[in-house]
């Protein structure tokens, strides 16, 4: 069974930064892409960045663009994002999200709270 569980959210100054992490299990992690989608309160659910299985990383957020850095590590099935200069409006829920055969999977979230 597919299984993603993100960690590293937390509460944190504008201009500060956070890694979160999603650890996935239950499938080959190395041919798929593992996205990182967000909802600010009130908002819906937006997608942020793909780590895609090369290596290569698409934002898809023009605000996070030279702030926010995607990797992975396909020893530990672990993608990570980097993100730097946080802003006010980087609150909110961060998922991680895998499509394996047309079946969407998501992990529980984690909080990134961005404030003063």
């Amino acid at each position: 069974q597919v299984h993603l569980v993100e960690s590293g959210g937390g509460l944190v100054q504008p201009g500060g930064s956070l890694t979160l992490s999603c650890v996935t299990s239950g499938f080959t992690f190395d041919p798929y892409a593992i996205s990182w989608y967000r909802q600010a309160p009130g908002k819906e659910r937006e997608l942020v960045t793909i780590a895609f299985s090369g290596g290569a990383v698409r934002h898809f957020i023009d605000s996070v663009k030279g702030r926010f850095t995607a990797s992975r590590d396909n020893n530990k099935n672990t993608v990570y994002l980097q993100m730097n200069n946080l802003t006010p409006e980087d609150t909110g829920v961060y998922y991680c999200h895998v499509n394996i055969e047309d079946q969407a999977s998501w992990g529980q979230g984690t909080q990134v709270t961005v404030s003063s």
